[in-house]
C-alpha cells in the first residue's frame, strides 16, 4: 500500500482536538469527534490491507492478527504499566476498584462494555477519574478487526461487488440504529459496537473504492480540491461547533464521518488539504497519534483525581504538551522497535503473541485483586474510630432510614408502600412521594414523624407527575406510568391527609444543558424536544396536583436541594491519602468543600424554570417548600461542612444533610398541620 502523508495529517486533526477536548478547553467542545475521524481512517486501512491480501491470495489470519498485536499491544502495554503506581498512590478505594476492573476490561478489549454497564455518561464529571476511559474506543476497533477479516474472506466467493454492497447495507443499518439509540438507550449508543461499526465501515467503503480490481490504482477517485477541502470543512465545524448536547452518535456523526470519508478519497497529492496535511508538524504528530492518544487520559485523570479541586486550565496543557512528548517517546522506543523491519523485537509470532498473554495475564491479576479487595482499603491510613478522617467518611452515609423504603421498581418482592414513622394516634397521615430524591429525604422526616404517621411510595428516576412518559430513563417506558397510577390509587386507598411530592424536578423538565431525561404525554409516539419536555412538566405537574387535590388530600411540593459538581466521598477520601490531618485538617476540608462548590447564581439558573414552575402551584392546601438558604455560605450552595458532607452524590442528601434540613422541616410541618386544623377561610370554595 502506497504510503500517505496526508493521512497522518488527518490523524493530527483527530488527535489533538481529542486531546484539548479533555483537558477541558472550551472551545473544542466537539473534539471528541477525533475518534471517529480516526474510526474512518483504520477502516479504511485495514479494508486496503485487507483487499489487497485476499485479491493477491496472500491472506493470512495469524499474520494479520500478529499485525494487531505488534501496532496495538507494545505501546498499551508501556501506557498501563505507567498507571499502575499512580493509582495505587492516588486512588480511592472505589478508583481503585473500578480501575482494576478496566485492567481487566482492556486485556480482553471489551472496556467498551465495562464503561456503558456503569453508571454515568461519556461526559459526566466521574468519568474525567477513570485513567482507562478513553480505550472504549480501542475496544470497539479491536472488535471491528475480529470479524472484519474473517467475515471478508469467508464473503469474497460472492464476489467483490456483493461484498461492497453488503457494507454499505450494514453501514447503513448502522447508521439508523444509533437514531434509536441515542434517544432510547444513549450510553449504548455511545460505547457498543453496533451502534460505532458503521464509521469503521465508512472507512472501509472509501478502501473498496480507492482501488480497483485486482491491485491496480487505475480506478482511484480523483483529487479534488473542492471536495476535499469541504471535507476538512465538515471535520473542522464538528469540532468546535458540537459539544455533549449533540445527540452522538446520530445523524449528526454524518458531519465527522462524511467529511473524514472526503478527505480519504479526494485529499490526494497536489490538492490544497493534501499539501496541508501533509506539512511536517502535522506528519510528525499523525505518526505519534496512537501514543498520545493513549497517554493524554493517564495524565488528565491523575491529575484531577490528585487534586481536590478542578486543575488549572495552565497545568492541563502542560499535560497535553507532555502527552506528545511522551508520545514521542513511546513511539521512538516502543512502538517502532516492535515493528521495525526486516527484524523486529520479538521476530517470531509465537513470540509476540505469549509476550501478549504474559502482560495481560499480569494485568489481569492485579486487575483482580483490585477489585476483588474494594479496592484496598488498608492504603487509607489514619482511618481509626474516632477520628477526623473516620468522622467525614462516616458522613458519606445515605439518609435512608430502612432498607425497604429504598426506592425501587415495582414488580420486585418488596413492598410498594412502605411504614417509614407511625407514632400511637398521629396527627397527620403522610405519604410521600416521587423518586430517589423522595428517600434521601426519609431521615429528614425524623421529627415530623414524632407526631404524624410517614409513608413512602418512591421509584428511583421517576417523577412524580402523572400521564407522562419518561424517554431515555433507566427503567423502558411504561414502567413510570405504571408507578404513578399505582401511586394514586394508593392515595385513593389509604386516608392520607397529606401528599408530598419530591423528585429532582430539573432533570425532567429539560435543561439549557445537558438533557438527561426528556419528558412527553403519556402515550405520544414521538421523542420530546426540550419544547415539549418543558410544555408537559408545566401542565402534568399543575394535572398531578390537581388529581390529589380532587381526592381530598392537601400536597406539599418539595423543591430540590442545590446540586454539586463534586463527589463529595471521592473529595473526602483524595483528602485522606493528601494526609489531611496533618496541621489544620478541618480548615483545609472546609476551604476544599468551598473552593467546589456551587455558586448560588449558577445552581439557581439550572434551575430557575422548575423552580418557577412550582411556585405558580401555590395555592389552598398546596404548599411548595424550598431548603435552599440552608446550604447557602458566602454566594455559594456549600455542600458539606468541616463535620463533613451534605450529599452521597451530586444531589442526594447524606444523613449529615438531612440532618441539617430536619429542624425546617419539622417547623414547616408544624405550621402545615395547623393550617389544616384551623380549615379554609371562610368563604373558600371546597376543593
Amino acid at each position: 500500500m502506497k504510503y500517505r502523508s496526508e493521512i497522518d495529517g488527518l490523524r493530527a486533526v483527530a488527535v489533538v482536538p481529542v486531546i484539548l477536548f479533555h483537558a477541558g478547553f472550551g472551545v473544542f467542545s466537539g473534539g471528541y469527534v477525533g475518534v471517529d475521524v480516526f474510526f474512518v481512517i483504520s477502516g479504511y486501512l485495514i479494508t486496503i490491507i485487507l483487499l489487497s491480501e485476499i485479491e493477491g491470495g496472500t491472506f493470512s489470519i495469524a499474520r494479520f492478527y500478529e499485525r494487531r498485536a505488534r501496532r496495538i499491544v507494545p505501546a498499551l502495554t508501556v501506557v498501563m504499566l505507567a498507571c499502575l503506581p499512580f493509582a495505587w498512590l492516588w486512588m480511592i478505594p472505589d478508583q481503585l476498584r473500578e480501575f482494576g476492573s478496566s485492567l481487566v476490561a482492556v486485556v480482553f478489549f471489551v472496556s467498551n462494555f465495562l464503561f456503558w454497564s456503569e453508571e454515568g455518561s461519556y461526559f459526566a464529571a466521574a468519568a474525567e477519574l477513570k485513567p482507562l476511559l478513553h480505550t472504549w474506543s480501542l475496544a470497539v476497533e479491536e472488535q471491528y478487526y475480529l470479524f472484519a477479516p474473517l467475515s471478508l474472506a469467508l464473503l469474497w466467493r460472492f464476489g467483490r461487488r456483493t461484498v461492497f454492497w453488503l457494507v454499505v447495507a450494514t453501514a447503513v443499518l448502522g447508521l439508523l440504529a444509533t437514531e434509536w439509540g441515542w434517544r432510547y438507550a444513549p450510553r449504548a449508543n455511545f460505547y457498543l459496537p453496533q451502534f460505532r461499526i458503521w464509521e469503521l465501515l465508512a472507512g472501509s467503503i472509501c478502501g473498496f473504492l480507492a482501488t480497483s480490481h485486482p491491485l491496480g490504482a487505475n480506478n482511484l477517485p480523483r483529487a479534488s480540491n473542492g471536495l476535499s477541502a469541504l471535507g476538512l470543512a465538515m471535520i473542522l465545524f464538528a469540532i468546535f461547533a458540537f459539544d455533549e448536547n449533540t445527540p452522538f452518535p446520530s445523524l449528526y456523526a454524518l458531519v465527522p464521518v462524511g467529511g473524514a470519508a472526503l478527505v480519504v478519497l479526494f485529499a490526494h497529492k497536489g490538492t490544497w488539504v493534501a499539501r496541508l496535511l501533509s506539512a511536517r508538524a502535522l506528519v510528525g504528530i499523525g505518526l505519534i497519534s496512537y501514543s498520545a492518544y493513549l497517554w493524554h487520559q493517564p495524565l488528565f485523570a491523575f491529575a484531577r483525581i490528585r487534586s481536590l479541586v478542578e486543575p488549572a486550565p495552565e497545568l492541563m496543557m502542560a499535560l497535553a504538551l507532555l502527552s506528545m512528548g511522551l508520545a514521542y517517546v513511546s513511539w521512538r522506543f516502543v512502538e517502532q522497535p516492535f515493528r521495525r523491519r526486516p527484524i523486529p523485537l520479538l521476530p517470531s509470532r509465537r513470540a509476540v503473541f505469549m509476550a501478549s498473554g504474559v502482560a495481560g495475564a499480569g494485568f489481569v491479576a492485579f486487575g483482580l485483586y483490585g477489585n476483588v479487595s474494594a479496592g484496598i482499603p488498608s492504603r487509607l491510613a489514619g482511618v481509626e474510630p474516632g477520628s477526623y478522617a473516620a468522622r467525614l467518611l462516616a458522613s458519606t452515609r445515605g439518609a435512608g432510614l430502612r432498607g425497604d423504603c429504598t426506592p425501587v421498581p415495582p414488580g420486585e418482592n418488596r413492598p410498594a408502600l412502605c411504614t417509614v414513622f407511625a407514632p400511637e394516634n398521629p396527627k397527620l397521615r403522610i405519604l410521600i412521594i416521587g423518586d430517589s430524591h423522595a428517600g434521601s429525604l426519609l431521615r429528614a422526616f425524623a421529627g415530623v414523624g414524632r407526631e404524624n404517621a410517614v409513608y413512602q411510595m418512591a421509584l428511583a428516576s421517576c417523577p412524580p407527575i402523572n400521564r407522562t412518559s419518561l424517554h431515555r430513563a433507566i427503567f423502558d417506558v411504561g414502567v413510570c406510568e405504571q408507578a404513578t397510577r399505582d401511586q394514586v390509587q394508593a392515595v385513593r386507598e389509604g386516608k392520607f391527609d397529606v401528599v408530598v411530592l419530591a423528585a429532582r424536578w430539573s432533570v425532567y423538565a429539560g435543561r439549557e444543558g445537558r438533557r438527561v431525561f426528556a419528558l412527553g404525554p403519556e402515550g405520544d409516539p414521538y421523542f420530546p424536544s426540550l419544547a415539549t419536555s418543558r410544555e408537559t412538566f408545566s401542565s402534568h405537574v399543575a394535572a398531578t396536583v390537581k388529581d390529589y387535590r380532587d381526592l381530598g388530600v392537601a400536597v406539599v411540593l418539595i423543591d430540590q436541594v442545590p446540586e454539586n459538581k463534586v463527589l463529595p466521598r471521592k473529595v473526602i477520601e483524595q483528602a485522606i491519602l493528601l494526609d489531611l490531618e496533618q496541621g489544620q485538617g478541618e480548615a483545609q476540608f472546609e476551604q476544599a468543600v468551598r473552593e467546589t462548590s456551587v455558586t448560588v447564581e449558577e445552581d439557581e439558573k439550572r434551575q430557575a424554570f422548575t423552580e418557577a414552575e412550582l411556585d405558580k402551584l401555590r395555592g389552598e392546601k398546596v404548599w411548595v417548600l424550598s431548603f435552599d438558604e440552608l446550604f447557602a455560605r458566602d454566594g455559594r450552595y456549600v455542600w458539606g461542612d468541616r463535620d463533613g458532607t451534605y450529599y452521597i452524590d451530586g444531589d442526594h442528601l447524606s444523613a449529615h444533610g438531612a440532618a441539617l434540613v430536619e429542624p425546617a422541616m419539622t417547623a414547616a410541618f408544624e405550621e402545615i398541620a395547623a393550617a389544616l386544623k384551623a380549615g379554609p377561610p371562610a368563604g373558600a370554595a371546597p376543593p
